[in-house]
């Protein structure tokens, strides 16, 4: 069972928010304000937790600092009425994972947990498996039905990248400064034909697709 922590002062959000999250198959556990929530991480483990920012005494801001010195890779989501530019850079600087705005949708925010747990053990694990496709970012290699699959470095970043944030496009040019270099002077171009080599490579594979997406970049799409 996947633990998460929910701090919340509304206390009937507080619970609604538990309650669907246990409906979808989540041990969710509720507190009231963020002492409470370091009591309760001292003596439980969690992998995910969601935080109001506007509460009594300690604010979200400064629950996810103090969380962040205790675990530097356990998600954080946001869960807040403030919908200001200036409370989302601070989230983000601290180091939080995501963030939605109250009223918040319940499908969306079962939806945004799944990815962020997903992704989450992406980085613990530094394995990825889709289908009969199988990534170790470790061993920088990759396999199909247990058959190894020839790659380069760029290749298999590239992939990985992609198939990590499923349906989420990235840009030629955020691919390029992240896996070519921001000095780099090769043409945005190449990126294309990299895309062109992973599709060849990874026929095989029926279970994602690389996808198009016109005037913008490229995305994984899961089947």
């Amino acid at each position: 069972m996947i633990n998460i922590l929910v701090v919340e002062d509304d206390a009937k959000l507080n619970h609604i928010t538990c309650a669907y999250l246990a409906s979808n198959g989540y041990a969710a556990k509720g507190c009231a304000e963020p002492q409470e929530a370091y009591d309760l991480m001292y003596s439980n483990r969690y992998s995910l937790i969601i935080s109001d920012i506007m509460m009594p005494k300690i604010d979200g801001f400064e629950f996810a600092e103090t969380v962040r010195t205790l675990d530097k890779d356990i998600p954080i989501l946001f869960m807040s009425a403030r919908d200001d530019l200036a409370a989302k850079q601070r989230g983000f600087r601290i180091g939080i994972d995501d963030y939605m705005v109250k009223p918040i949708d319940l499908d969306e925010l079962v939806l945004r947990v799944t990815a962020l747990l997903r992704r989450a053990n992406i980085a613990t694990e530094q394995k990825l498996v889709v289908g009969i496709l199988t990534m170790d970012a470790a061993a920088v290699s990759a396999t199909v039905s247990d058959v190894d699959v020839p790659v380069t470095v760029r290749e298999f970043n590239v992939l990985y990248k992609l198939l990590s944030y499923p349906n989420q496009a990235f840009s030629r040019a955020q691919l390029m400064d992240e896996f070519w270099g921001i000095e780099s002077q090769t043409s945005l171009r190449a990126v294309d034909i990299y895309i062109t080599k992973i599709r060849t490579k990874f026929s095989d594979c029926t279970d994602f697709k690389i996808v198009t997406v016109h005037g913008i970049g490229y995305k994984a799409v899961l089947v």
